[in-house]
């Protein structure tokens, strides 16, 4: 075995033993603590895969609830440790990945992306500003950025990079993350721009009304993050571009190979037809028919239909490994996040920071409160779950202080909600299946994480917060 196979299998167990061994803090009872170890632990193994994710995920869901960390009782502890894969943003996310399989199935993908190569092959950044104007299209009406990026726009786009190979196949896997990172980066900031973009916002403005008796609109929300929205929609396929250079692979003869190609597809078929058809009745679901039933059984009844209706097999759902193993990862990591607010160790952490900051001047503590609310997303896979948990004590902590403008804080903390899901693989629903593209890299997704998270950060905090006390002013 290899000297780096044996490091990236030892440093999570150090780590976690290493916090195990430090004496827990008289917040927490030991059983808290030690989950917090393995929590830790288990984020570092996904950062260096000794195992595939999924695996490591499965592995920390049975050692907690072998252990009796969360749920005591045994029959309780199966329960909890099976809890993620009733969670509907997991099938949402699986859903997604059938979406893709029939326009793959039915040619329908490969038509839509020549269409785009045809118009836009010429410039690669053209391909990102495009990707980047649908999300912004579809987000005022999509309450489910899983539904709007992993479920309409990356079955088109992840079909893109293949018609590249017409030069290389560098110039194909640099065009893959580009356009991969971009159409992510792009949901995240678009989940900010609009209430009805992301579910888990119309959950903060209840408890920021139930909590600190702050009324925020629709229109004020929109309003108060258009100059941050537009400059990092602006920036995200500009910096995307830098990272990954696609730009080679652009020109005439991708243009002209795009229409030979569609002039030898033909007409549209019957299968391409039907796998259009639910797809436009899924985003019609999405976006004007919450109220009478659920994203999530909108996708699985499509994926149920797509089978009835031939446009894929049942084999080829069963056969669909990326599918069920970011299935099997997203649950299991849904599962160990809500183990840490039942231990108590978000309140811990966030309470404690929050009392730190006691006598601070005002400005000072909401900016330092504003970041500990984004950073600690690292240790939730789910936005609606960190807001549930997080959000009061956080909103609590601001509106003790003297002179921190509870409009403006809570604006600012509701805001960073879609731009945090980039940091990590797990953030967000639309992440597990990006990072399961092929076209980013372990390393590169993280990395890539933490760079556009700190941009994203600096930015809502160096535009919002000026524009905020001009606007409100």
């Amino acid at each position: 075995m290899r000297i780096e196979s044996w490091v990236s299998r030892a440093v999570p167990l150090l780590v976690g033993l290493g916090i195990v061994l430090l004496p827990h803090p008289a917040a927490l009872p030991p059983h808290a603590w030690h989950y917090f170890a393995l929590f830790v632990a288990v984020v570092v193994a996904l950062v260096l895969e000794p195992v595939p994710p999924a695996c490591i995920g499965l592995l920390g869901v049975t050692v907690a609830a072998a252990a009796g960390l969360v749920e005591p009782a045994p029959a309780a502890a199966v329960r909890w440790a099976l809890s993620g894969f009733s969670n509907s943003t997991v099938w949402l996310i699986f859903a997604a990945f059938m979406f893709a399989l029939g326009y793959e199935k039915t040619g329908l993908g490969t038509r839509i992306a020549l269409l785009l190569a045809r118009k836009l092959g010429e410039s690669p950044i053209g391909l990102g500003y495009a990707v980047v104007l649908a999300d912004v299209l579809l987000a005022p009406f999509t309450p489910s950025n899983t539904a709007r990026s992993a479920g309409t726009i990356y079955p088109v786009i992840r079909l893109v990079p293949g018609l590249f190979e017409v030069n290389s196949a560098d110039a194909s896997r640099r065009m893959g993350g580009y356009l991969m990172w971009t159409a992510f980066a792009a949901t995240c900031v678009t989940s900010s721009a609009f209430v009805t973009a992301l579910a888990p916002n119309l959950l903060a403005l209840d408890l920021v009304r139930t909590n600190i008796g702050v009324d925020i609109s629709w229109t004020e929300w929109a309003r108060g993050f258009w100059p941050v929205g537009l400059a990092l929609l602006a920036l995200v396929p500009l910096l995307a571009h830098r990272i990954y250079r696609p730009h080679s692979s652009g020109g005439a003869a991708v243009t002209a190979w795009a229409a030979g190609e569609l002039a030898r597809l033909g007409r549209l078929t019957r299968r391409e037809v039907a796998m259009g058809g639910l797809a436009l009745a899924a985003l019609g679901l999405w976006a004007f028919g919450r109220s009478v039933i659920d994203a999530t059984t909108v996708a699985l009844a499509v994926v149920v239909l797509m089978v009835l209706t031939r446009i894929v097999t049942w084999d080829d759902v069963l056969g669909h490994k990326p599918a069920w193993n970011v299935l099997v990862w997203f649950a299991t990591l849904v599962t160990l996040a809500d183990g840490l607010n039942r231990v108590g160790v978000v309140t811990w952490i966030a309470g404690g920071a929050a009392a730190s900051l006691a006598g601070q001047p005002p400005m000072a503590v909401m900016l330092v409160l504003v970041a500990l609310f984004f950073a600690v997303h690292y240790l939730f896979a789910s936005i609606t779950a960190h807001v549930t948990a997080v959000l009061p004590v956080i909103l609590a902590a601001g509106a003790a202080v003297p002179g921190v403008p509870p409009r403006t804080f809570a604006l600012l903390l509701c805001y960073s909600l879609g731009i945090m899901g980039v940091i990590t693989p797990y953030a967000t629903g639309p992440a597990p299946v990006y990072f399961a593209s092929g076209f980013l890299p372990r390393k590169a997704f993280w990395a890539l994480g933490l760079l556009f998270g700190a941009i994203f950060l600096v930015a809502l905090v160096a535009i919002g917060l000026p524009w905020l006390a001009v606007s409100s002013g």
